[in-house]
């Protein structure tokens, strides 16, 4: 088995992710590790033509003197009796723009996989190096997480506001003394109705205003009147009677 596929990632780069059995277990496709097991143990999904073998196993990556890595591998279908052995090589070499992966090898396999065409099986494994050639690239283009470059973290000390006056939160209102609570419900309504009687009475007591008032009856002056010509007029005829009087007294 002889493949390559080119990456737009410096190789040196690359070769920081081979060195991390994490990243390259997070870089093949369909793998889901076992949990507390070594970084590439666990269950492969494989999908070939319209069949999906589920193979459990590990595999092993170490670095080599030439500077190519070695891949080896082994693993037993999760649903039968079939395995799977692959022994690769895999190379970096530097290209323009990026680089490019050389997988050379040989593996060895019975069982389902067995009963598949030949050109089906080796499409699979030629999709499953490009996949995994691929997610590798993105992983080693990935900064390591909670890494901060000493130029961002000084942009990011400039950039901080100052602390403004506007920016002081404002209390929340007091609430009101116990005193000040507002009557119960019972209260209230009392002293409505109280408010509502005392003003209905004062209405039906109180004489109606405007157009709709009463007409005040005429006022009774003539005994007044009559009273006070009457005096006067007494005085006179007294006055009278009392100069005809001496008048017939002289005369006799």
């Amino acid at each position: 088995m002889e493949h390559e596929v080119f990456v737009p990632v410096p190789a040196e780069r690359l070769r920081e992710a081979l060195a991390d059995p994490a990243r390259v277990a997070r870089a093949v496709p369909g793998f889901q590790q076992d949990a507390g097991a070594e970084p590439v143990t666990g269950r492969l999904k494989v999908r070939i033509g319209g069949h999906t073998i589920t193979y459990r196993g590990s595999a092993r990556l170490s670095g080599q003197d030439d500077g190519s890595y070695a891949v080896e591998g082994d693993a037993t279908e999760a649903r039968g009796t079939g395995s799977v052995k692959l022994s690769l090589t895999v190379r970096l070499r530097d290209t323009d723009g990026g680089t490019t992966f050389t997988f050379d090898g040989t593996a060895t396999a019975d069982g389902r996989v067995t009963e598949l065409p030949a050109e089906t099986v080796a499409s699979a494994v030629t999709r499953l190096l490009n996949r995994f050639a691929e997610n590798l690239g993105a992983e080693a283009g990935e900064e390591p997480s909670g890494a901060e470059s000493e130029s961002e973290s000084e942009d990011a000390v400039a950039e901080t506001p100052e602390a403004s006056e506007f920016d002081t939160e404002v209390p929340p209102p007091t609430p009101p003394p116990a005193d000040a609570v507002e009557p119960p419900a019972a209260e209230a309504a009392h002293a409505r109705r109280t408010m509502i009687g005392r003003s209905a009475e004062e209405v039906d007591h109180a004489p109606p205003r405007g157009r709709y008032a009463p007409v005040p009856a005429p006022q009774t002056v003539a005994s007044h009147s009559t009273l006070r010509w009457a005096a006067p007029a007494a005085a006179l005829v007294l006055a009278s009677a009392i100069v005809v009087g001496r008048v017939l007294r002289k005369r006799r």
